[in-house]
């Protein structure tokens, strides 16, 4: 692929469309991991957990876990009634709603205004039986791998 840049759509690709994409990727993680971290060095935050030690900080990411993935849960021994945790949390879940759409309509909008490039020697059509294969082997590789992780798990 040295070279080359991916095609989607008959559309080229470029740095800046990956760079926007692994933004919105990269941002639900910064939502939940930030939070956390700013839960645990602050006094505000420190004072609502119930248990010590690593129970405590889990309690802490569990709850910016769940907010952020939309559930808004949390572990019995963290006390998030107060305003530091009410409007951490609520910020935790507007950025897992809404912040990473951001940069994904940005590359919608730069992909929007490419024009269509030909297919070359180093085009994969989505309708040839190669594509369909590889599709098939990062699906079965993807979720072979949580069950074997799974079952080593176990034992």
């Amino acid at each position: 692929m040295v070279g080359r840049t991916p095609e989607y759509l008959g559309k080229k690709l470029e740095a800046r469309e990956v760079k926007m994409t692994m933004l919105s990727l990269l941002s639900y993680s910064l939502s939940i991991l930030g939070c956390t971290a700013l839960a645990a060095a602050i006094p505000q935050g420190v004072a609502g957990i119930a248990n010590g030690g690593p129970h405590g900080f889990s309690e802490i990411l569990y709850a910016f876990a769940s907010a952020t993935g939309n559930n808004g849960s949390s572990f019995a021994g963290l006390s998030t009634n107060t305003l530091f945790y009410n409007v951490v949390l609520a910020a935790a879940m507007t950025m897992g709603r809404f912040i990473y759409v951001i940069p994904l309509l940005a590359v919608a909008g730069s992909l929007a205004q490419k024009t269509r490039v030909e297919p070359s020697a180093g085009s994969v059509p989505t309708h040839s039986p190669q594509f369909v294969g590889l599709l098939a082997g990062v699906v079965l590789i993807m979720g072979i791998s949580p069950i074997s992780l799974r079952c080593r798990l176990d034992l």
